[in-house]
């Protein structure tokens, strides 16, 4: 019975996206759609990755600073350690967890009212494609701006280090400067925002299935917001991994 729903949803879900790939009816319609999406996602969710990227940094620092008291490593591993372990895997991965909760339980709940309210029907009645203009601007949005986010985290994660690391006199600044030049490899930075991109598309396009067939009334709706939550962060950390492994 499970096999056969988890092959019914998987089903459903690869037939929404084939339709939403079909060419657009008015591209200039669905251009302003995205734009829309791409700010709603971006400026919208600006604030709170900033604020838990810079606590992400600071907590990286000190915790290393913790682990390296009383060793022969020296001082300056602890920059090199918070940039890399933000490039390659906190700032995508935890501000995608973190966006599937505030964008994805968002954009379920957006079509899932949609879709109990029946404007989705009466938009196909008009001949709309309705997973070509609900569902595609939304994974094409954040598909380009979360990448940015995840750069931005990743940015403001070094300064959170730095605050906490040099700040208390864990360390000098020419020393935290130097461990962040340090080992510097570029494939790290391909490896983030290959991450950002899938995890984008993952996160938006089932959390968009979740809402486009829902049914029933606002319980169904919650349950529908939910799953788009855990269900997106249960495929994030798979992608995680197996991105880790293919890749690295």
């Amino acid at each position: 019975m499970l096999i056969t729903k988890l092959l019914t949803d998987l089903g459903r879900y690869l037939i929404m996206l084939g339709n939403g790939l079909h060419r657009p009816e008015n591209s200039r319609m669905y251009y302003k759609e995205t734009m829309r999406q791409m700010n709603d996602i971006g400026v919208g969710s600006a604030a709170i990755v900033i604020m838990i990227a810079l606590f992400i940094g600071a907590v990286t620092a000190v915790q290393f600073a913790y682990q390296l008291d009383g060793t022969l490593v020296p001082v300056y591993y602890i920059g090199y350690i918070v940039r890399d372990s933000t490039i390659i895997e906190l700032a995508p991965t935890i501000t995608c967890l973190v966006l599937a909760g505030k964008v994805g339980s968002n954009m379920a709940a957006e079509i899932g009212g949609m879709r109990q309210k029946e404007h989705i029907d009466a938009m196909e009645i008009m001949g709309v494609n309705t997973a070509s203009y609900l569902v595609m601007p939304k994974v094409i949005a954040a598909m380009i701006v979360i990448p940015l986010l995840v750069a931005i985290a990743a940015f403001v994660s070094v300064i959170g280090g730095y605050v906490a690391a040099v700040l208390p006199g864990y360390m000098s600044s020419e020393e935290y400067i130097q461990g962040v030049r340090s080992f510097f490899v570029a494939y790290n930075v391909f490896l983030m925002f290959l991450k950002a991109i899938v995890f984008a598309f993952l996160l938006t396009s089932v959390s968009c299935y979740q809402g486009y067939f829902v049914t029933g009334g606002s319980i169904e709706l919650g349950k529908a917001s939910t799953n788009a939550v855990v269900f997106s962060n249960v495929l994030i950390l798979l992608a995680d991994y197996l991105i880790a492994v293919i890749f690295t």
